[in-house]
């Protein structure tokens, strides 16, 4: 049973958003595109886990995906989380295409694709410190102790693992989409014995989904670009032009002549994403490409916001839900 869906992270969103207020030319353009790449082809990655976990049965499997929680000191995050009666599974999920050596020696993953050699961290490594981060925040929430198993798993059809003829233990850690169904059959069998019970793991789901907490950090910090750097106005949800013209109560496209009633609702969405929450009459105008301090006003009233200061100093906090 999936307890919790996989959405779109933030950081991708705000990249997005980034993007398409970020002047063509600009440029931190080509880094913003190329990571943006990077970031949908790593959740595409985990959309892959979808048809295998399909298979374990919802009576007895409870999955969370895209988990970021708190041990005692740091935050860790759990691609995917397989919680059951015997036994705990976390997945971390790795969409890598090209030759894949996992260097047991010197503990880092090369890929080799076209000609070229790439390190990445090794994911072993990763796993372990996740296992030990939720075995202490298992201890800390007093849970009876329960097996804890982690897997990287390799989403890409292009990927062809390797490692040392000698080494073991890397295949126990690692597997292929592919093959990942047969793997959890063999766990499901090899840990048969009950540790904790469902009143137990329903305290743990409650408690994991209260103190998930998305990553969220400030996208212009990341590219060192500035608020004003950006391109202003409202953006034609049909095609995309910018800007759209405010005309008798209502936002007019000159391209494509679509009208919307609320597009500036869109546009104030990427301020606070991009931005920051605190918005002032002034600021709004800018960023809105009006002239009128009523109808920004007006704007910033109908969305019944949160406020501070006196009429002429007021600030704003915006609030979008994700």
């Amino acid at each position: 049973m999936i307890i919790k869906e996989r959405t779109i992270p933030l950081q991708i969103e705000k990249l997005q958003f980034l993007i398409s207020r970020t002047p063509p030319s600009h440029p931190k353009m080509q880094m913003m595109n190329e990571n943006l790449s990077k970031r949908l082809s790593g959740f595409k990655g985990e959309t892959y886990l979808d048809y295998p976990l399909s298979f374990l049965s919802d009576k007895d499997y409870y999955i969370l995906h895209d988990l970021r929680i708190k041990d005692a000191t740091h935050y860790f995050q759990i691609d995917s989380f397989i919680i059951s009666t015997n036994i705990l599974i976390i997945l971390e999920v790795k969409n890598i295409a090209g030759d894949i050596y996992l260097d047991p020696i010197f503990h880092q993953l090369i890929r080799t694709l076209d000609g070229k050699e790439t390190v990445f961290e090794d994911p072993i490594i990763q796993i372990n410190r996740q296992e030990l981060q939720l075995k202490k925040w298992l201890r800390k929430h007093q849970f009876p102790k329960i097996p804890i198993l982690s897997l990287v798993v390799f989403t890409h059809p292009k990927a062809l693992l390797r490692t040392s003829p000698e080494n073991l233990a890397i295949p126990q850690k690692v597997v292929h989409r592919n093959f990942l169904s047969t793997k959890l059959t063999q766990l499901e069998t090899e840990y048969s014995e009950e540790r904790i019970s469902i009143k137990d793991i329903k305290r743990m789901i409650k408690l994991l989904k209260k103190q998930h907490t998305p990553l969220d950090q400030p996208i212009l910090e990341q590219y060192g670009i500035g608020c004003d750097e950006l391109r202003k106005g409202v953006i034609c949800p049909a095609c995309l032009h910018l800007p759209m013209e405010r005309v008798f109560g209502t936002w007019n496209c000159p391209q494509c002549k679509n009208k919307e009633k609320n597009a500036h609702i869109s546009a104030l969405k990427d301020y606070f994403l991009l931005c920051g929450s605190e918005i002032t009459n002034e600021k709004a105008r800018d960023f809105l490409q009006i002239s009128s301090p009523y109808l920004a006003s007006r704007l910033l009233h109908s969305l019944k916001l949160p406020s501070d200061g006196t009429t002429k100093n007021r600030i704003y906090y915006l609030s979008f839900k994700k």
